[in-house]
Order: structure tokens, then C-alpha cells, then sequence
């Protein structure tokens, strides 16, 4: 038996990035604190990543799934929504949904639900995050247009007030 039929499945450095960079993402998108924890492969033999919301003081948490997130060694990625967290610290959180590894043919990504249930495979990362991202600037329009565009503006140092310009 070959060491890489043994080893764990673990995140490339790519996958780690664009896991953290999701996880601000959805902080900003929500307007508070997602987390984006790894965990690790030696209990399960695959890594997998989790997201959650830190619970307020107000949230009752009989209104959501709660999980926990931190701990000795916890791993984040991301920046944590801006959260200075210290080491071992434990958080009860909303729980998101979840990423895991696979071994199976074709298949590298599983997404988990709050309900536990498998909803979506695939072997590119980024078909099941909630947002596209890409390295890519996008592609400048050069159909010449831009000049154009300067006669639907208004003009608005205009001393009567703004007017349209043709």
C-alpha cells in the first residue's frame, strides 16, 4: 500500500484562500461575523471547513442550528469578520453549512446543509461557493461606446439646476 492511499485529503493553499476570501465575502455581504474554520483530517481522514455566524447575546438559540467553533488549535481562515480571537477560545455559532473533502472519482468537494444532508458535489470549489470569485480583472469593453455614454449624463454645475445634455 503506497503512502498516498493512506494520506489524509487536505485544502491546497489555493483552496485555503479562496475559502477565506468567501468567508470575508459573506461577512461583508451579511454585515457581521462569519467564520471559516478547518478542521482536521486525522479523525475523519479528510479535511473539511465549516461556516458559521457567532451567536449574539440576543440570538436565542433555539432559533438556529449551533455548533461551536474554536478551541485549542482551531484553525480560521479568512479574516474572521474582524473578530480579535484569542487562542482556545470557543464560539456558539449559527451553523452555515459545511465543505468536506472526497476521494470519490470526480467529485473533491461535498457541501453539507444545516441539515446534515449532502446537497451538492463537484471537483471545482468554486461551483458551490455562494459567490464568484476570480483573479481575473474584467475584460475591458472596447466597442467604443464610452463616448457616447457623455450625452445621457446630467450636468450638474449647471446654475438653473441639472439639465440634460444632447
Amino acid at each position: 500500500m503506497s503512502t498516498e492511499e493512506t494520506a489524509p485529503l487536505v485544502f491546497t493553499a489555493d483552496e485555503l484562500d479562496l475559502l477565506g476570501r468567501t468567508a470575508d465575502a459573506l461577512s461583508a455581504y451579511m454585515g457581521k461575523p462569519v467564520l471559516a474554520e478547518i478542521m482536521d483530517a486525522e479523525e475523519t481522514g479528510f479535511e473539511w471547513v465549516i461556516f458559521a455566524v457567532p451567536l449574539d447575546v440576543q440570538d436565542n438559540p433555539d432559533d438556529h442550528v449551533v455548533v461551536q467553533i474554536g478551541g485549542a488549535d482551531a484553525r480560521f481562515v479568512g479574516n474572521t469578520g474582524g473578530m480579535t480571537i484569542s487562542d482556545g477560545e470557543v464560539f456558539d455559532c449559527e451553523y452555515l453549512w459545511a465543505i468536506q473533502l472526497s476521494d470519490l472519482e470526480g467529485v473533491r468537494f461535498i457541501k453539507v446543509d444545516q441539515e446534515g444532508d449532502e446537497v451538492a458535489w463537484t471537483d471545482t470549489l468554486q461551483d458551490i461557493l455562494p459567490f464568484i470569485m476570480a483573479d481575473e480583472a474584467p475584460a475591458d469593453d472596447d466597442s467604443g461606446d464610452d463616448d457616447d455614454d457623455d450625452d445621457d449624463m446630467l450636468d450638474l454645475d449647471e446654475p438653473n439646476g441639472p439639465r440634460t445634455l444632447h
